[in-house]
């Protein structure tokens, strides 16, 4: 019996410190300056910029906590249709568009997700200088890396700001993917 005490003891505290570990870590994504702050033990570690959701599909704004994380992760509402030859059919497809004979519904590839709000997370994906997403906080493939390692389940994140009133529009930052990498996608 003081056997199953310890041990309940034990898990607790290995539970406990989890939770305090992902509370000395946090997330403040700013979409007025379209961008995302990982701070740890009280400072700035990593500064990223972003894509935040497009008009009419807003990032959420307020206090959240990563829910989950997937390093290989797909929409379940969007992506492309894609011919046999790989060629691009429709680049703005979501799950319920047609698709025509010898053609293909690929969802997009969303890769290091980390969710904070229902179907809304940080990972990887194209930054055209803008909001652009459908409320997905867009990172450079380096950083969202950097992010997804740093960050737990728990992790506090609060997003503030506009996306209507960017501070700055920035170059484009394309995505560049290794065919070597088991999550690169090849749309050729």
């Amino acid at each position: 019996m003081k056997f199953a005490i310890r041990v309940a003891i034990a898990l607790f505290a290995l539970g406990l410190c989890e939770r305090v570990t992902a509370q000395q870590t946090r997330v403040i994504i700013n979409l007025t300056e379209q961008a995302a702050y990982l701070i740890e033990d009280g400072r700035v570690a990593i500064v990223s910029p972003i894509a935040s959701g497009k008009d009419g599909w807003g990032t959420p704004i307020g206090n959240f906590r990563i829910v989950s994380k997937d390093l290989n992760h797909r929409s379940g509402s969007f992506g492309l249709i894609v011919d046999l030859h790989g060629r691009i059919v429709n680049p703005n497809a979501s799950s319920g568009s047609e698709v025509p004979a010898g053609c293909y519904y690929l969802p997009a590839p969303m890769p290091y997700f980390m969710e904070f709000s229902r179907y809304i997370g940080m990972h990887a994906g194209y930054l055209p200088g803008y909001p652009a997403s459908h409320g997905c906080v867009r990172m450079p493939r380096d950083l969202a890396s950097e992010f997804f390692a740093r960050v737990q389940i728990g992790t506090p994140v609060r997003v503030v700001g506009n996306a209507r009133n960017v501070t700055r529009v920035r170059r484009a930052i394309p995505i560049l993917q290794s065919p070597l990498l088991r999550y690169a996608t090849n749309y050729r």
